[in-house]
């Protein structure tokens, strides 16, 4: 249903179901996938392409140019998986041609209020922004990540999958998969064994992963040194290489 109020734009293409509320404003080069709603109050802008089943709440700004100073106008986008939701007053900007030129977002993830993704981010699926997470530009977040309210993350960080922030956290540097870290000082506090254990990690391997988190931070190892002995313990445990290939990989360098 759409309402009689909403404001879309002749290109763009909304499935037959696509549920669109009062006063929301759907513009040029916008493709919505079925079972999508979009509340009242809401501004999607293109080039945008937006899955299935995606539910956008009220006030929301999605797919609007971005704040980077040199952006002039050149037609990047943003795409949007499936399953996911985006509560009161989150924000998306498209990407720039300094990056891919794409903002993505995967699926079955959890925007809370006031969530801000910048140009160029790149989300996986299954995550959850807490209110006022705000993640820079070219951030790029794995899966099954949470963070919580008030993170801030900053530019190029990068942040591996099945990791935790406490509320308030300040992200300057690279965060490995598993790590729970807080503060403005991102501080790491240990792996997220409840998250993996709620995501059905066997015990094995949530033990394996508390020793390469030792590795890593515990033994006094440099970055180089843990990533050859993290490669060593995963001819065991392939859940540690993907802890060494991110630490390898990392342009910023890891929390510490």
């Amino acid at each position: 249903m759409i309402h009689e109020t909403a404001i879309i734009h002749p290109s763009a293409k909304l499935a037959d179901n696509v549920q669109v509320g009062p006063y929301s404003l759907i513009g040029a080069d916008v493709v919505i996938g079925a079972g999508t709603v979009v509340e009242s109050h809401v501004v999607i802008k293109g080039p945008t392409t937006i899955g299935e089943n995606n539910r956008f709440f009220q006030f929301g700004s999605i797919g609007e140019e971005c704040q980077d100073k040199k952006y002039a106008g050149e037609p990047t986008r943003l795409i949007v998986g499936d399953n996911n939701v985006f509560r009161e007053c989150v924000t998306i900007h498209r990407g720039t041609i300094q990056d891919a030129g794409i903002t993505r977002i995967g699926s079955h993830n959890l925007l809370m209020s006031y969530v801000h993704v910048a140009h160029d981010v790149v989300i996986g699926d299954n995550n959850i922004l807490a209110n006022n997470a705000t993640l820079a530009g070219h951030v790029h977040v794995g899966d099954f990540v949470i963070l919580g309210g008030m993170t801030a993350v900053h530019q190029f960080c990068h942040i591996g999958s099945h990791a935790f922030s406490g509320g308030g956290a300040v992200i300057l540097r690279d965060v490995p998969p598993y790590v729970m870290l807080s503060g403005t000082d991102s501080t790491p506090r240990g792996i997220n064994s409840e998250g993996l254990k709620r995501r059905r990690f066997e015990a094995e391997t949530i033990t394996q992963i508390k020793r390469a988190y030792k590795v890593l931070y515990r033994n006094g190892n440099r970055a180089e040194e843990a990533v050859e002995k993290l490669n060593a313990m995963s001819v065991e445990a392939p859940e540690v290489k993907i802890i060494a290939d991110f630490v390898a990989n990392s342009s910023r360098g890891i929390v510490r």
